[in-house]
């Protein structure tokens, strides 16, 4: 005689599918049973309170607050008239190499140093000088540029 064809892996196979599908039967009747639909209207609204937690409870009026609608501003308000400052500071030149063509100066107002490169020199600079600069972006900082003796 010929063995079954169907072996033990298949049947069990079989089996789980079989109770995969019964479960999503059962979980659909259980759905259907425990749905809300056609309840209204009034059910699916949320308020939120004062606190701006959701609740199903409508607000007190008691706690309404009253908005003056004149107070609120639109658009952006205008800037106040600021006094422009002077691209120019001024400082002391700490340090300057000529022959290596680069040198650093000390501001006046904030003690901060900045690096100068002989490009940005107007005029001969050397040790202990006053001068007026500009600051621009470089690629390790600001740089002194426009340099000018005072």
């Amino acid at each position: 005689m010929a063995k079954s064809q169907q072996t033990f892996n298949k049947l069990e196979k079989e089996k789980k599918r079989k109770k995969k599908r019964e479960d999503k039967a059962k979980k659909k009747v259980e759905r259907l049973a425990n749905s809300k639909k056609g309840e209204g209207f009034d059910s699916m609204i949320a308020y939120v309170d004062e606190y701006g937690q959701l609740t199903d409870t409508p607000p007190d009026p008691s706690k309404k607050l009253k908005v003056d609608a004149s107070t609120i501003e639109i658009g952006i308000p205008k800037k106040e008239e600021v006094e422009e400052e002077s691209p120019f500071k001024e400082g002391k030149v700490s340090f300057f190499d000529s022959s290596k063509g680069f040198g650093f100066i000390l501001e006046n107002d904030t003690q901060e140093k900045y690096f100068v490169h002989v490009s940005g020199v107007l005029e001969e600079i050397q040790e202990n000088d006053k001068v007026a600069f500009e600051l621009e972006r470089g690629l390790k900082g600001m740089n002194a540029v426009r340099v000018k003796k005072i």
